[in-house]
Formats: C-alpha cells, sequence, structure tokens
C-alpha cells in the first residue's frame, strides 16, 4: 500500500490510511446459525447437529459446515447426491443407468464399491457412500486441511468415523486401478488437469462423477475425457451448474 501512494505524491492532494489487525474469525459464522437443513429427491436428508425433530428419510446426514465447502444446498452438491442416488439404484436416473440394460453395464449399487471422494469439503458425498454400504473405508481427500478436518469430524458425527478415511493432499495421493466410483465435485480447470490420473486410480467398469463447472463447460470436460478413454454416459443441470457421469469400459 505504501508503495502503491507513494505513485500518487505530487498531485495536489493529501492521502489518509490506516490498518488495524482483524483477528482470526469464523467468518461463516453466521451463515451457520441459518443453516437450513436440505432434503435431496425426498431421500437424503442433510441437516446441522442443532436441527432436531426432522422427519427421517432414506439416508440421514448431520454435519457442522464450519468453513469447509459442501452442505448440499449449492447446486452441484446437490447434483452429486442425486448422481449417488441414481447409481445406488434409488435416483430419477437409476433406471437408465442401473441394470442389466443401464448404460453403465450392469452397475447396480454403490454397495460393496471402492469409492472415493476427491475434494471432500464436509465429507457429505462421502458419508452418504459410507451410508450407502460402500466397501470400507471411504476415501475422502482436500487440498485444504480445514475441509479435511471437518470431513473427520462430521464422519464422526455420524458414527461412521471407521468407514471413512481422510486425507489431506491432491490427486497425487490417487492409488493406480484402485477405485470403482470416483466424485469429484471441484472446478473445471482442476478436473481436466487431473482426467487422466482419475482414470489411471480407477478400475474397469468403474464410474467418474464430475461437478463444479457450468453447462457451457460440458463439452470441454466431454472431450478431455474421452481423450483420457472414458464414455460419456449422462449430464444432469441446475440453474447453469452442471454434472457429468462417465464410464470407464
Amino acid at each position: 500500500l505504501k508503495v502503491v501512494l507513494s505513485g500518487l505524491e505530487g498531485y495536489g492532494f493529501d492521502i489518509e490510511w490506516s490498518a488495524n489487525l482483524i483477528p482470526a474469525t469464523n467468518w461463516n459464522a453466521l451463515w451457520e446459525s441459518q443453516f437450513e437443513p436440505i432434503v435431496v429427491d425426498g431421500k437424503c436428508t442433510i441437516k446441522a447437529s442443532f436441527h432436531e425433530g426432522l422427519k427421517k428419510t432414506r439416508f440421514n446426514i448431520t454435519i457442522d459446515p464450519k468453513m469447509a465447502f459442501g452442505t448440499g444446498h449449492h447446486q452441484t452438491t446437490t447434483m452429486m447426491v442425486k448422481a449417488l442416488l441414481d447409481l445406488n439404484g434409488e435416483g430419477e436416473k437409476s433406471a437408465e443407468l442401473c441394470g442389466a440394460d443401464g448404460l453403465l453395464g450392469g452397475w447396480r449399487s454403490v454397495r460393496g464399491k471402492q469409492v472415493l471422494d476427491m475434494g471432500t469439503g464436509t465429507g457429505v458425498l462421502a458419508i452418504l457412500a459410507a451410508k450407502m454400504r460402500a466397501k470400507r473405508a471411504v476415501h475422502a481427500i482436500d487440498v485444504d486441511i480445514v475441509a479435511v478436518n471437518s470431513a473427520k469430524e462430521n464422519a464422526w458425527k455420524n458414527r461412521l468415523a471407521e468407514a471413512v478415511h481422510t486425507l489431506y493432499g491432491d490427486g497425487s495421493l490417487i492409488q493406480a486401478n484402485k477405485y470403482d466410483l470416483i466424485l469429484a465435485n471441484i472446478n473445471r480447470n482442476i478436473l481436466m488437469q487431473d482426467m487422466d490420473t482419475y482414470y489411471r486410480g480407477m478400475r474397469k467398469g468403474g464410474v467418474l462423477v464430475l461437478s463444479g463447472f457450468y453447462t457451457e463447460d460440458i463439452p470441454i470436460l466431454e472431450n478431455c475425457a474421452v481423450e483420457k478413454g472414458f464414455k460419456m454416459v449422462a449430464t444432469r443441470d441446475i440453474d447453469n451448474w452442471a454434472s457429468i457421469i462417465l464410464y470407464k469400459e
């Protein structure tokens, strides 16, 4: 600031400025207090620990979001939850995707599948996959240590501490030929950057679900994914946000 202001000397006016130290604050505190529960497709409820007396759904997830992303309110997280319901045979696209004649080659449910939640945020998707009886343990990775700690805490709140394994890092942690299902709700550039890593980290017959980008980005993501070896299966969009489902043959 001093450097910038020094360049304004001699212009015929005076400048006064001051600086104050702002202590570390949970800027989401007010938002957290206004956090309303969300129900996706009547089957998955995402709520805070202080919400009581809510009607139970098929899957009930309790989180305290703090500074991490992914409460289910954002369109991208909602679409990822919808995709998981689809892949578990309980969503609006399940008939299209699952079963002997489905687009996913006989995929029937998340049960018993090795799952990775890349960019886990609060851990909502990892927790939901664990509740769907995915193979223990679901891996939840994030580059933000706050998110990692939040996901770990939320897994504990949902009595899934042993079923969700949280890791601090990026796509380099993905193990080759390890996963049946990879969930990545990040952003277009990171998804494109890590597309080859996702492909190498997935078993044959595996499914990749992506979100975090706009509808106009779908062709860009599709071209990148197909180039790496994936098959495009389905798309979904809400308010110009998009998600896609891909398959490794």
